[in-house]
């Protein structure tokens, strides 16, 4: 039987997680490496580091450490092969984020988005929150 939980976190929590290392989003991403098997794909990777190379970002945190961010996610994620199409979010920039957790067969998917929030549970995957998830108890 395994025991690990698979996780995924969108990319609206991993930016936050990435900005502000103090930040409930922080904390998700610390208990997912730490107690979890974060999962990743291709598309939510890609994503990741298109994000943090925005120079809106530039005030909060050098380019640089924005770079190794993404490079860091992608080494410690599991990277999965996602294969179908999946068109349940009314964002359809957030698909990505389900097909990944079917694909993985995730535990929970971890956003602070409506368009995602509003879905749990997806297919019989929770959909929480970061504090939500921090919250949680093993």
């Amino acid at each position: 039987m395994n025991l690990v939980k698979r996780v995924v976190l969108d990319t609206g929590t991993l930016v936050s997680a990435a900005l502000r290392v103090d930040s409930v989003p922080s904390r998700a991403l610390l208990k997912a490496l730490r107690e979890c098997e974060l999962c990743a794909s291709e598309a939510t990777l890609q994503e990741l580091a298109l994000e943090l190379s925005r120079a809106k970002f530039d005030r909060y945190l050098a380019r640089a450490e924005r770079d190794s961010f993404a490079e860091l996610i992608r080494t410690y994620s599991v990277a999965w092969a996602v294969h179908g199409e999946v068109r349940d979010c009314r964002d359809p920039q957030d698909d990505k984020f389900l097909a990944l957790a079917l694909a993985c067969s995730a535990d929970v998917l971890v956003s602070s988005d409506n368009d995602l929030l509003t879905l749990t549970p997806y297919r019989g995957i929770p959909i929480l929150t970061p504090k939500a998830f921090c919250d949680e108890q093993e």
